[in-house]
């Protein structure tokens, strides 16, 4: 597989979960990870606790399937590191043990990309450290307690691969980028923080003053 670009040292990686809050938002992935601004709402809440719960069991045998939890994972080629919720290995037919990563999501299945490149990005983690190929995974939505199977085809892959240079390129501008408001912002925790609905640019504060003062 082509690299991205150069090799990454251990100092260079970012966070694999960035990935995931890159694609649903550029500012939101900026505030958390560059700016280090939190806040914790009912729905990060939930997800967090979600996590925690998958973590604190022990790994365990199930017939023909291997069960890890809390995988450590790394990409020096695509410069990121992270944790896997679960990973399961299934054995195959010759004797060899095949990973299938499970990522554990507190909602539901969602329209955009963000979570299936989130976990396509372990399946390349676990490929470059384990030199094994991982064509599928699974995502786990706790408000539908279902599965979610995917394989892992060579566009999510390649979406993956861009997420990735795009989340350096944010980092090493070091630039939050300005906000939009959009109907998702609602739900995000870091709305106060963020301000979506503030105006921006040059002049914003004359015409928010000029229109309020129409509508009074």
């Amino acid at each position: 597989m082509k690299p991205i670009g150069p090799i990454f040292d251990d100092s260079d990686l970012l966070p694999l979960a960035a990935l995931q809050h890159l694609l649903f938002c550029e500012r939101q992935c900026a505030l958390i990870y560059i700016e280090r601004v939190w806040d914790e709402n009912r729905l990060t809440a939930q997800g967090r606790l979600l996590h925690e719960r998958v973590h604190e069991r022990e790994d365990e045998t199930r017939g023909d399937v291997r069960i890890a939890r809390g995988l450590r994972l790394r990409s020096l080629r695509l410069g990121l590191t992270g944790q896997a919720d679960v990973v399961e290995f299934h054995q195959q037919p010759d004797g060899t043990w095949r990973p299938f990563p499970v990522e554990y999501k507190r909602g539901r299945p969602k329209a955009h990309e963000a979570d299936r490149t989130q976990l396509c990005a372990q399946a390349l983690c676990l490929e470059e450290m384990l030199g094994v190929p991982v064509p599928a995974g699974a995502l786990f939505y706790g408000a539908t307690r279902r599965r979610e199977e995917m394989v892992f085809d060579a566009a999510l892959r390649a979406i993956v691969e861009s997420a990735a240079r795009r989340l350096h390129e944010l980092f090493d501008a070091g630039i939050t980028p300005p906000p939009v408001y959009e109907k998702k912002c609602e739900n995000c925790s870091l709305i106060a923080q963020c301000k979506p609905r503030m105006p921006q640019g040059r002049g914003a504060v004359e015409r928010y003053l000029a229109n309020a003062l129409d509508t009074a």
